[in-house]
């Protein structure tokens, strides 16, 4: 039985400190665009400021080869555990769920860092696939950025 209300989550291992990938992640999504250019075209500040609470921004993504678009805002941070949590307001996304939120959380190990994403969803309807796909593409952004802050 298929239900309108979805939860996914994912980890990934990363070798850059939680702290510094946070940091990328909530308060500097516009550097995505030069870090992981493929998938992220731009990111852009609408209202508030970079990283804070209830600030807007303006995505521009690729996800499964379409280009798609997405306007979020910060709807929780907690910089004491690297965590963040981005609402969809609009955008793709919001033509198939009326609810989707991403959580981003990071956690400093003995080497490097554990990134934990939490996609909590409503779907518009049935028809809608459960996001697992782009629970994948976050994935591959988390490595991604984890590669530029270690190699910088």
């Amino acid at each position: 039985m298929s239900s309108l209300t979805g939860k996914l989550e994912g980890d990934v291992e990363i070798s850059a400190p939680a702290e510094k990938f946070h940091g990328v992640i909530c308060s500097a999504p516009s550097q995505l665009s030069s870090i992981c250019p493929d998938v992220i075209q731009e990111c852009k500040l609408l209202e508030g400021e970079w990283g804070e609470l209830g600030s807007n921004t303006h995505w521009s993504y690729v996800h499964d080869g379409d280009a798609k678009v997405a306007q979020l805002t910060i709807e929780s941070v907690d910089s004491t555990n690297n965590s963040v949590t981005y609402r969809v307001l609009g955008g793709d996304l919001a033509n198939e769920f009326s609810v989707f939120k991403v959580k981003i959380e990071a956690t400093e190990k003995d080497e490097g860092s554990k990134v934990h994403l939490t996609f909590n969803y409503i779907k518009q309807s049935l028809d809608v696939a459960d996001p697992e796909t782009l629970l994948e593409l976050g994935k591959q952004v988390c490595k991604v950025v984890d590669a530029h802050l270690t190699q910088a």
